[in-house]
């Protein structure tokens, strides 16, 4: 006898709830309403508690449930076009873009300082004088 193989998945593994909100989210909020409203037929405790969840989790109020899990979806890097050579400028243009950026917020952040540092020195100029115009008086 031979060991099956068993699949091996990327993603980890959720609960059943996990799943159901996915399941949801995928179809959009018709089906968080339709499911909304069948709960209430059926059982109105579970009713209740969908109705509560989805006003907390904001879904109730969002634009749709699936541009967020899109959203979700893509934001974990950008897809290749199939051109090489485009996708390799793209990847050096978006790295010396971030390079670039990292360089002015640490201008700006040595900016910050010396007007900091300034505005101290000023403050404590201004309090030297005063000691010494009361200690003269």
């Amino acid at each position: 006898m031979t060991p099956t193989p068993t699949a091996t998945h990327t993603m980890p593994r959720m609960g059943w709830f996990a799943r159901a909100e996915a399941w949801l989210d995928e179809r959009g909020k018709g089906a968080w309403i339709a499911t909304l409203i069948l709960s209430f037929v059926f059982f109105w405790p579970v009713g209740l508690a969908i109705l509560a969840y989805m006003i907390w989790s904001k879904r109730m109020f969002n634009s749709s449930c699936r541009s967020r899990a899109m959203a979700h979806r893509s934001s974990h890097g950008f897809k290749t076009s199939g051109n090489t050579a485009f996708d390799s400028y793209k990847a050096d243009m978006l790295k010396r873009l971030e390079d670039e950026q990292h360089a002015f917020e640490t201008f700006l952040e040595r900016l910050r300082e010396a007007k900091d540092k300034s505005e101290f020195d000023a403050f404590m100029d201004e309090r030297a004088e005063a000691a010494k115009s009361s200690e003269d008086a």
